[in-house]
């Protein structure tokens, strides 16, 4: 639209209209900008309409707007045949309809990202029944909007009316043609059909990646948490804007680009019993002084409502939303947050945590945090993942995509244990064929082409109709009977085949449980009763044969990735007894229920015991037993079994501690049999763990050795050793991933020491140091082949433990024949660095941000979780 805003207004317009339309102008600037430009079309209609302070341009063929191109026959302009339901105002009460290609195409406009909506009534339109509207919409030759549209069958909930909004780069002194092109085939009577059109400019950074601004980050939830980017050659479409708390909010109270906002509930809510709560105190308008993100990011009505659960919640709960998506795509989501409670004066008054899709977005949201401790400040957190199939397909399918709050672990300090969230956008991104076309929503079935030498009378009609209903009646009871008996015979036989399965294990070594027998054990699964959450499910405290613990996960129902590793773990578990193994007392499988039962473990998990809680910290005699213990474990699951297994999931989460704090390894679920026979090394398969313990190896070549663990347990000798998380997301990129923090600090010579948890800093010696150090960085080898054994990793723990051991007994220290096998011990690992301690420390090389351990003292109180996140590739 060269032609600014005045060109879009006709000269029929009343002085009132004009006068509407300049006060909208003079009131745009404060939303967004006056260069915008705005145009609506309200199709299939003649003349030019002011509807809600608007002036929607009819599509007449000689516009300087726009023009209407049709290659074959000419397009109708037709309207809506009225109804008790009819949807009569604009752009609805008109459309143009043609079975042939027809493209509008808009005046060379100002180089930037627009808005184009698409508005489509499905309903009977003079001769055009709806139901045969089948067709695909193109914006320039590459572009593909949709597919075999059929808007009658995507009508969405209880809506009439359906409209698509895009978000496209349109380059300088370009055409915009949107082109809709009906099914063209002889045997089907498909046409095309648009009701409005708009295109409204935006803010060149709303949704498009800025790369020059430092401060805005879009995370892709994936393996590293890379920086994601949303380049001006991807188009966008918006498939959810909400405003969470809060009724809709229309189009009109937009920030002047007309963005419709829809309310949450009941559509996405999953539950009710969420607050929804107002800034019933405090100002009037939200705080953009800050310039934390600008005015027109969304409404303020957005920023003065959301949702919360209850500042008093001494439960654990899930506030989640739920969206169907499309799979394959990559998708941005956008949540807004305002912290306007005059309860939350300080950050970490209120934190918890957000998950997408069941990965774990924010460990420790605070929105006080983000606004720099001011309220009424609205920000938000931009996040990126890509959807896949059920069962992997390549076929795009409709998924759902979950959005959960919750509250942090109780080892994490928080004064409210409440949530908070007031928006939320789900914009879907193009993919590499530039392509945001969808499923094809159902097998379509149109008429055939009319033919005026067919005269059919309507007592044949009913005749036909009858008969038809009548047989397919009959066919229909008798495929229902059919199928029913099928399907009863086949879940007979697989649960036979199931049962089967596991009653063949030894009933003394895995028991099988009752559903009545587990509700009992937990109070019929009470929230009260829970001990941990994850995507997995539920893990809840029980008690069996009236006084035994036990632990009970419970797996989420209807998981084809749960069922496998449901039975995986029993059928390995159950054939598996070690003193540092986990035991498995029994399963249940009945209800379509997925629950194991373990050994209740009184101390939790090593993580605990190092960040994220306030747990008295382990001595570094407690911290080596419990890692020579898991060693110990996993070099049973090696080398001591019949067939070689493979962890694959080795993390300080799975390392848990009994009643004496003996360590033991848990969560078989992802476990896999090792490979077999002298000549082969390794094991091909998907890549599945957990983030900052996999083995880079596998990562890259998805080949799976027993020295994947090796490296998994290399991390969590370095956990031990710092006390903190693998993978933390807030830090620099230098400093994020521990194991290459690690390795550039003794790389570059700085002391290492200074990185080391305060709490066992004075009780190591430099030489147990740089002993651990060569043992663990051995351990993290790039090439596989390099890192030690399980069974060598056994032994340099128990020499390691051996000398704490001895200084405790002889306050002598070691003897020079001890110093010289320390430092020989590891040579042959190819570790071999030559290193010149600096006395430099790593706050002068990194900034206050940057640096995890500053200072001396319990630094548990951080914003560390001991929740990790669980990858399938």
């Amino acid at each position: 639209m060269a032609n600014s805003l005045k060109n879009i207004v006709p000269s029929e317009i009343t002085l009132l209209s004009i006068t509407l339309f300049l006060l909208h102008l003079s009131l745009f600037p404060l939303a967004v900008n006056s260069s915008y430009d705005v145009l609506a079309v309200n199709c299939g209609h003649s003349i030019d309409t002011i509807f809600e302070n608007r002036t929607w341009v009819g599509d007449n063929d000689d516009t300087k707007l726009f023009s209407v191109i049709e290659p074959q026959i000419i397009s109708v302009k037709a309207k809506a045949n009225p109804n008790s339901d009819s949807v009569n105002h604009i752009p609805f009460s008109s459309a143009r309809i043609s079975f042939s290609d027809f493209t509008f195409s808009f005046s060379p406009i100002n180089s930037g990202p627009v808005f184009l909506r698409l508005h489509f009534y499905p309903t009977s339109y003079q001769n055009f029944e709806t139901s045969n509207a089948l067709f695909t919409v193109k914006v320039g030759t590459n572009l593909t909007l949709l597919k075999d549209f059929s808007p009658s069958l995507w009508l969405p909930n209880d809506n009439k009316t359906i409209t698509k909004e895009y978000c496209i780069h349109t380059k300088q002194g370009e055409k915009l043609d949107v082109t809709f092109i009906p099914k063209n085939t002889n045997q089907l009577n498909a046409f095309a059909f648009i009701n409005g059109i708009e295109i409204v400019s935006m803010p060149s950074f709303l949704y498009y990646t800025n790369l020059s601004d430092p401060n805005y980050h879009l995370t892709l939830l994936d393996f590293d948490s890379n920086e994601y980017h949303i380049p001006n050659n991807k188009a966008m479409e918006t498939v959810y804007r909400v405003s969470v708390g809060e009724s809709q909010v229309p189009p009109g109270d937009d920030t002047g680009m007309f963005r419709n906002w829809d309310n949450d509930f009941p559509r996405y809510l999953e539950k009710q019993y969420p607050q929804s709560i107002s800034s019933y105190f405090g100002p009037d308008h939200p705080n953009y002084l800050q310039n934390t993100i600008p005015n027109y990011t969304a409404p303020e009505v957005v920023y003065l409502t959301a949702r919360s659960y209850g500042m008093d919640a001494k439960e654990n709960y899930n506030v989640t939303w739920n969206f169907k998506v499309d799979s394959i795509f990559t998708y941005m989501v956008r949540l807004h947050f305002c912290e306007f409670d005059w309860h939350i004066k300080n950050p970490g008054d209120r934190v918890f945590q957000i998950f997408i899709d069941d990965i774990m977005a924010e460990p420790r949201a605070d929105v006080l945090y983000w606004s720099s401790g001011v309220r009424m400040v609205p920000v938000h957190k931009d996040y990126a993942l890509t959807m896949d199939s059920q069962g992997g397909s390549r076929q795009i399918e409709r998924v759902n995509l979950s959005i959960k709050l919750q509250r942090v672990p109780e080892t994490v300090f928080t004064k409210y244990s409440d949530v908070l969230l007031n928006g939320i956008e789900i914009l879907k991104i193009s993919d590499k064929n530039n392509n945001l076309a969808g499923p094809i929503s159902k097998s379509i079935v149109l008429s055939p082409p009319a033919s005026k030498k067919i005269k059919i009378t309507t007592a044949f009609v009913v005749v036909i109709a009858v008969s038809g209903l009548v047989l397919a009646i009959i066919v229909g009871i008798i495929v229902f009977w059919l199928r029913r008996r099928f399907h009863n015979v086949m879940a007979d036989n697989l649960s036979k085949t199931k049962n089967t399965e596991l009653s063949s294990l030894p009933p003394h070594l895995c028991r099988s449980f009752t559903i009545a027998e587990i509700r009992a054990a937990t109070n019929n699964f009470d929230d009260d009763f829970i001990i941990g959450v994850g995507g997995f499910g539920n893990v809840y405290k029980g008690c069996v044969d009236g006084s035994t613990l036990v632990a009970i996960k419970r797996l989420k129902s209807g998981s084809q990735q749960g069922a496998n590793e449901f039975m995986n773990e029993i059928e390995l578990l159950s054939q598996l007894r070690h003193i540092h193994l986990v035991s498995l007392v029994g399963y249940c499988n009945d209800d379509t229920e997925m629950i194991l039962v373990y050994e209740f473990m009184q101390h939790g998990t090593l993580c605990e015991y190092l960040y994220g809680s306030n747990n008295q910290p382990l001595s570094w005699k407690q911290r080596l037993e419990i890692l020579l213990g898991a060693a110990r474990g996993l070099n049973y699951l090696h080398t001591e079994v019949k067939q070689k297994i493979i962890h694959r999931d080795v993390k300080s989460t799975n390392i848990l501690l009994d009643e004496k704090w003996m360590a033991k390894v848990s969560d078989f679920g992802l476990s896999k049999v090792g490979p077999t026979g002298i000549s082969t090394t390794h094991v091909s398969t998907m890549v599945k763990g957990s983030l900052g313990y996999l083995d880079p190896e596998y990562y890259m070549l998805q080949r799976l050795t027993l020295k994947s663990d090796v490296y998994s347990f290399g991390v969590v000798l370095l956990e031990v050793l710092c006390a903190r998380p693998p993978l933390v997301r807030d830090l620099d990129k230098n400093t994020a991933s521990l194991v290459c923090w690690f390795k550039k600090c003794y790389d570059e010579g700085v002391a290492i020491e200074q990185i080391v948890d305060p709490f066992v800093r004075d009780s190591i010696t430099d030489e147990y140091l740089k002993y651990y150090c060569k043992l663990a960085l051995s351990c993290l080898h790039d090439d596989g082949t390099q890192r030690p054994s399980m069974s060598q990793v056994v032994g340099g723990l128990e020499f390691a433990l051996q000398l704490v051991v001895s200084e405790e007994d002889s306050q002598f220290g070691m003897t020079q024949k001890d110093r010289t096998y320390m430092s020989d011990e590891w040579s042959d690992l190819h570790f071999t660095r030559s290193h010149t301690y600096k006395e430099s420390t790593v706050s002068a090389r990194l900034g206050t941000r940057e640096q995890p351990f500053s200072g001396i003292g319990n630094q548990r109180t951080r914003s560390y979780s001991c929740q990790n996140f669980k990858i399938y590739i």
